[in-house]
């Protein structure tokens, strides 16, 4: 048996151990033997093709095996295997998943209530101006990383039914769905702007029918796209879903 070193974002995906004894002759063998144990360490460590992903770097004891055979790297019992994430490109961006953090559920459930209500309000009303409103609060709240009706939902936090539910989640699915609802609500605009206030507001109930299926039913259909393009291997999308969780739905564990 040998010892693997998990690095602090990989370790949700193992129940939380740093270390893992594995059996295998090579290093090839017991990263294989590590996946198997620990499924949703895969697409962490493997490309689509199976092979071992080029920021993820596998030292043996003090060596970067890629100095030494690569995978084919021999190991014995007593010898320590770390895998360490590297950053793409020097100073870009990480390429390495992030740990989960903890996320109030009940800021998104608010953030998605003050939806529904306002661009259902405008789509009774006729008035586009609603929708330019929800657009622009959502873009903001996208750019800073943020539900946009958060400074709401702070003066509620506490009372009644608005107390924090911190779940233990990735944050960015969320603002990516915040992020593509604000360019729907967008195009809703644009086509308001030309005459076509059919697909407008066709396009505003979109957004409500999407926050709904969020707010009411746990669903986050924009998360889901996050986590499928995720899967292709898009740049940018580093985030798995939390362990267990099918991609799109709320987690339920405390954080």
């Amino acid at each position: 048996m040998s010892l693997i070193r998990l690095p602090t974002p990989l370790r949700p995906y193992a129940e939380g151990r740093k270390e893992v004894e594995v059996e295998g002759s090579t290093v090839a063998d017991a990263l294989g033997n590590l996946a198997r144990m620990y499924p949703m360490l895969t697409q962490h460590l493997y490309d689509e093709g199976g092979r071992l992903r080029p920021y993820v770097n596998v030292f043996l004891n003090e060596d970067d095996v890629r100095t030494l055979q690569g995978d084919a790297t021999p190991i014995a019992d007593e010898d320590r295997l770390m895998i360490v994430p590297s950053i793409a490109g020097g100073s870009a961006e990480a390429r390495a998943v992030r740990p989960l953090r903890p996320v109030d559920h009940t800021a998104l459930r608010v953030n998605q209530a003050f939806i529904i209500s306002l661009l259902g309000a405008g789509f009774i009303a006729g008035s586009m101006v609603l929708v330019a409103v929800v657009a622009l609060v959502m873009a903001l709240g996208t750019i800073f990383d943020r539900p946009g009706f958060l400074p709401l939902y702070l003066l509620l936090r506490g009372r009644g039914p608005f107390k924090p539910d911190i779940v233990q989640d990735n944050p960015e699915p969320h603002r990516f769905a915040q992020g593509m609802g604000a360019v729907v609500l967008a195009g809703s605009i644009g086509c308001a702007f030309v005459g076509l206030e059919f697909v407008a507001w066709l396009l505003a109930w979109v957004v409500i029918v999407l926050a709904a299926l969020n707010l009411f039913g746990g669903f986050c259909v924009g998360c889901a796209i996050y986590y499928w393009l995720n899967r292709l291997g898009v740049p940018g999308f580093q985030q798995s879903p939390p362990p267990g969780v099918t991609p799109g739905m709320r987690p339920t564990s405390p954080g």
